[in-house]
C-alpha cells in the first residue's frame, strides 16, 4: 500500500521544514521563486505535502539532467526539432518547471523509441 504523503515527507526528509529548505537549496535556474526568500518559504510552508514532494522531484530532476529551466527549454525543443522557433520557446519559457519536465518526459521517450525503431 502506498504510504500517505505526510508518512513520505518525514521518511524522506524528516519534517516539512527540512523538504522547504531542500526546495530552497536547488539552483536558482529551476524553480520560478518569489523575489523574497522568506516570503516564498512561508508560501511552501502553506502548500500541501504531496504538491511539495511533486516539486522537490520535478526540481531536482531538472537540476540535475539540465542544471536550468531554460536548458529544459532548449532541450525540449531539439526534441521537437524546433530549435528556431523564436516564438514557441518565449511561450515554453513562461511554462512552470513542472509542466516543461511533463512535456519532455513523454517526448524524450518517443525519440528514444523511434531511434531504436531505425535501428
Amino acid at each position: 500500500m502506498k504510504k500517505s504523503p505526510l508518512a513520505q515527507v518525514k521518511d524522506s526528509f524528516g519534517s516539512k521544514e527540512k523538504l522547504v529548505d531542500a526546495l530552497v537549496s536547488l539552483p536558482e535556474g529551476v524553480l520560478d521563486r518569489a523575489e523574497d526568500k522568506d516570503a516564498w518559504k512561508q508560501q511552501l510552508l502553506a502548500a500541501a505535502n504531496s504538491k511539495l514532494l511533486k516539486l522537490h522531484s520535478v526540481g531536482s530532476s531538472v537540476a540535475k539532467q539540465f542544471g536550468s529551466k531554460e536548458k529544459l527549454v532548449d532541450a525540449l525543443l531539439k526534441l521537437q526539432s524546433r530549435s528556431k522557433d523564436q516564438d514557441f520557446r518565449s511561450k515554453l519559457v513562461t511554462l512552470p518547471v513542472g509542466k516543461l519536465y511533463d512535456r519532455f518526459v513523454p517526448v524524450e521517450r518517443a525519440a528514444k523509441r523511434a531511434q531504436a525503431a531505425k535501428k
